[in-house]
């Protein structure tokens, strides 16, 4: 079990301790975040005017924003991945069929040389018998 980390940080100016099993820099991370948040919604003016309540609610609907952003671009990601997997599976199979049929017109060119060969033999033999006569 991963050891649980406690860190003071400061969000909005004020001391907060954070706990969780997340490393120190994590959880620094995350209180930057906030406080990113929090300096952009300040730098509204509209924002402001607003009481503490409201304030609170309309930075957790940025906040939520960002999730559901963030969510829907890894969703997309991971049906591009799928999308390309897809095409791999199909390229791969495609490439097996063709070294098939190359593995078969291979085949298929020797055994017509051979018969060339056959053939070439034949006609030395026969003109050698013409020549005979």
């Amino acid at each position: 079990m991963a050891q649980k980390n406690d860190i003071k940080v400061v969000i909005n100016n004020k001391v907060y301790t954070l706990s969780g099993q997340e490393s120190e820099d994590y959880l620094q991370n995350v209180a930057t975040y906030i406080n990113g948040k929090i300096a952009e919604c300040q730098s509204s003016e509209a924002y402001r005017r607003f009481n503490a309540e409201y304030q609170n609610v309309l930075l957790a609907l940025n906040i939520a924003d960002d999730y559901f952003k963030a969510k829907d671009q890894v969703n997309q990601m991971l049906t591009e991945d799928d999308d390309k997997d897809k095409q791999i599976y199909d390229l791969r199979h495609e490439v097996i069929e063709v070294q098939i049929k190359y593995e078969s017109a291979q085949k298929m060119i020797e055994e017509y040389k051979d018969k060339i060969s056959e053939l070439q033999r034949q006609i030395i033999k026969l003109e050698a018998e013409k020549n005979v006569k």
